[in-house]
C-alpha cells in the first residue's frame, strides 16, 4: 500500500507539535491513509484492496497477540513474563520470546554466561601476548539476540519513570525495584556513548549486550 502511494507522489508527512516527524503506521498515518482518494476508478479500486489486505493483517496481528498473552499468562511462565516486561522496551511477546527460548534461567551460571548464549558477547581476537576485541560474536539464540536488539532501540526514547505494570499483573517489590535501577542504568549508559560519539547500532548492541545480563538477573529473581 505505501508503495502504491508512492508511485502516486503521496507520502506522509505529518510533524508533531515538537517538531518531529510522525512515524508510519501509527494512528495519524493511518487517518491521513483513510482521507485519500482517487479520481481514477481503477487507482481507487487498486487502494481499497490494499486498505482491506492491511486492516486484514491487523486483525491477524492483534489475534496472534491475544494468544501470546494468553500463553504467557500460564502459570509456568507469568512470574517471569511479568517481571521482564517492567524493563523498557519489553513487552509481553519479546517477555515471552525470552522466557520460552532460555527455558530455566538458572542453567545459565551468569549474567555474561547468558549474554554469550544470545550471540551478544564481544569478539575477541588474540595473538601472543595481543588481544582485541571486535564486535559481537552473533553465535548464538538469534530469535533471543534479535529481540534484545529491538528492545534496545527503546531505551533512548523512554521518560525517566519507572515502568508501570500492565493491568492487572505485578512483581515482587524486590524485583519492581531491580527493573527499575535496570531502566535508570541502561538509559544512562546510552546517554555516555552518545555524549562519547559511538555510532547508534554500535551503542544499541552494547545496550543489547548489558540488557542481556539485567534480563537474566531479574528472570531468576521472578522464578
Amino acid at each position: 500500500m505505501s508503495k502504491f502511494l508512492l508511485r502516486h507522489g503521496l507520502v506522509f508527512d505529518e510533524a508533531t507539535p515538537a517538531g518531529t516527524r510522525r512515524g508510519a503506521w501509527t494512528r495519524a498515518d493511518w487517518d491521513w491513509a483513510e482521507s485519500l482518494s482517487f479520481d481514477e476508478p481503477d487507482d481507487a479500486a487498486a487502494y481499497e484492496h490494499y486498505m482491506d489486505a492491511v486492516r486484514a493483517c491487523g486483525e491477524a496481528k492483534r489475534a496472534l497477540e491475544r494468544k501470546v498473552a494468553e500463553a504467557a499468562g500460564r502459570p509456568e511462565w507469568a512470574p517471569v513474563v511479568d517481571a521482564l516486561c517492567l524493563v523498557k522496551g519489553i513487552d509481553v511477546a519479546s517477555a515471552f520470546l525470552l522466557a520460552a527460548e532460555a527455558g530455566d534461567f538458572s542453567r545459565f551460571p551468569s549474567a555474561p554466561s547468558f549474554a554469550s548464549w544470545c550471540g551478544l558477547a564481544p569478539s575477541e581476537r588474540s595473538s601472543g601476548e595481543t588481544e582485541s576485541r571486535g564486535g559481537i560474536t552473533r553465535a548464538g539464540n538469534g530469535h533471543v539476540r534479535r529481540a534484545l536488539v529491538e528492545a534496545s532501540w527503546h531505551v533512548p526514547m523512554s521518560t525517566r519513570h519507572p515502568k508501570r505494570p500492565r493491568p492487572g499483573h505485578g512483581a515482587a517489590p524486590a524485583v519492581s525495584r531491580h527493573a527499575a535501577k535496570c531502566n535508570r542504568r541502561l538509559q544512562e549508559r546510552r546517554e555516555e556513548m552518545s555524549a562519547a560519539g559511538k555510532r547508534p547500532c554500535v551503542a544499541n548492541c552494547a545496550t543489547a549486550r548489558e540488557m542481556a545480563c539485567w534480563v537474566w538477573a531479574i528472570a531468576g529473581m521472578a522464578s
